[in-house]
């Protein structure tokens, strides 16, 4: 073999090593450096603060959190251990308190961990703390409540959300799917008060009702008037209905309306599920017609709190729903199912019968199962001038007369389709039936 090239080859396989060596020591390096880098945070810098008294008056006041109080609170933060890759921006910190970086504003603790994924009380301010440990800022939900922090991540408890509920009854039917289409679209929550003949024409709907986050509930099985049939039967609607969704989606109701909002405490424990009246009475299935309907609700009131009536069994019913949905979460409002709404109001339902979950209700003890919290009215609760924002600048009633001028009521009854005996009467009057001006709660109160 050639001189020459044997001397190449020696020294290519030279140059190899050389630079596998270097390439040892440079790794063995980093990792010693590293090594270095976690003894001083986890212990050397822990010792010192004990010695120095323990810090900061920041410090001290997160660390006073103790890990039973975290575990009460579901929504307290975590103290989250830097783990490598994943912590590079706060690795090189090495000092307790607020630190800044190119993702955002984070706290170092004492013992090198930060909070992550909940909330912080830090120097009697209470921040939020997204999965990676960075505060974050406006609206944060947590289950069904909203919390509102401030540009410098300060939780501001003045400012709420209002909620309401949309409601539709007497489906499913042929309008519903697109319905659904927008409610999933706009990450919005309804509640379907279903029929159970409906329900056995179109089994595919309740599964995605559950499946996009919204609410089933009972309509009777053929829109029978409840206080006209004897218990048993009205038992058998019920069950009959749930026996339908049970082999569509798997699930039984959670919740019932009464076919024109007749019911009464017999009824509500026979059924055994919470009933649901109305506030806001679009009479959606008498105007059939779209900007009507939309006009209904828009011009409406929509307290915090509201429960709106319509049917997605009618095409106008559904389009105006159509505008609607995105219309008003633009103006802020939630729009959640009416057991989302009575977690969020500190509600415990019971067997009994709810038109709304306003902040005057709520405070003047009109709501069953409320458990007390800031959503009551603190004000007189009747100043009917008193106004709440909806959160971005537009006002919306509190109702804090306790009435609504959208829905007619009256011994818990009202014309919520018109149905009669399974068919459409749109000249059904229920001041022909009912003329007490009362709602039967089921707890032995009457509105």
């Amino acid at each position: 073999m050639d001189k020459r090239v044997l001397r190449e080859r020696m020294r290519r396989k030279k140059r190899q090593m050389m630079i596998r060596h270097y390439t040892k020591i440079g790794l063995s390096v980093v990792g010693l450096i590293l090594a270095i880098v976690f003894v001083v945070r986890g212990i050397i810098v822990p010792i010192a603060h004990r010695i120095a008294g323990g810090g900061s008056k920041s410090t001290v006041q997160a660390q006073a959190e103790t890990e039973e109080e975290v575990q009460t609170n579901s929504d307290a933060a975590v103290r989250q251990p830097l783990k490598g890759k994943s912590d590079t921006d706060k690795i090189t910190t090495m000092t307790a308190g607020w630190h800044e970086d190119a993702n955002g504003k984070w706290y170092q603790n004492a013992d090198g961990t930060y909070f992550a994924n909940g909330f912080q009380d830090i120097d009697g301010v209470t921040y939020s703390f997204d999965e990676n440990g960075y505060i974050q800022t406006g609206w944060v939900t947590k289950g069904v409540k909203d919390y509102y922090f401030n540009d410098d991540g300060s939780y501001d408890p003045s400012q709420v959300r209002p909620m309401l509920a949309l409601t539709f009854d007497d489906g499913p039917g042929q309008y519903t799917d697109e319905l659904l289409d927008c409610l999933e679209e706009n990450n919005a929550h309804a509640t379907f008060f279903m029929l159970g003949q409906n329900v056995s024409a179109y089994p595919d709907a309740p599964k995605r009702m559950l499946e996009i986050g919204c609410e089933i509930g009972s309509h009777s099985w053929d829109h029978t008037q409840l206080t006209t049939i004897d218990i048993d039967a009205v038992a058998k609607q019920f069950s009959d209905t749930d026996d339908a969704l049970m082999q569509a989606c798997g699930q039984t109701s959670s919740v019932a309306r009464a076919p024109y909002g007749d019911g009464n405490t017999d009824i509500y424990n026979t059924v055994n599920k919470p009933f649901f009246m109305w506030s806001l009475d679009t009479e959606d299935w008498k105007l059939m017609d779209a900007d009507g309907d939309y006009n209904a609700v828009m011009n409406g009131d929509l307290t915090d709190g509201s429960i709106i009536l319509m049917h997605d069994i009618h095409e106008p019913s559904v389009k105006a729903a159509l505008r609607l949905i995105p219309d008003l979460i633009a103006q802020g409002y939630k729009l959640v199912t009416v057991s989302e709404m009575a977690e969020a109001k500190n509600v415990t339902l019971q067997n009994a019968c709810y038109v709304d979950f306003w902040p005057s209700t709520l405070s003047n003890g009109g709501v069953p199962g409320y458990n007390g919290g800031a959503d009551a009215a603190t004000t007189d609760s009747t100043d009917s001038s008193d106004n709440s924002s909806s959160g971005d600048g537009s006002d919306v009633s509190d109702g804090s007369d306790g009435s609504s001028d959208d829905s007619n009521y009256s011994d818990g009854s009202s014309d919520d389709s018109s149905y009669d005996d399974g068919s459409y009467d749109d000249s059904y009057d229920e001041s022909d039936d009912y003329s007490d001006d009362s709602v039967d709660y089921g707890d032995g109160s009457e509105y």
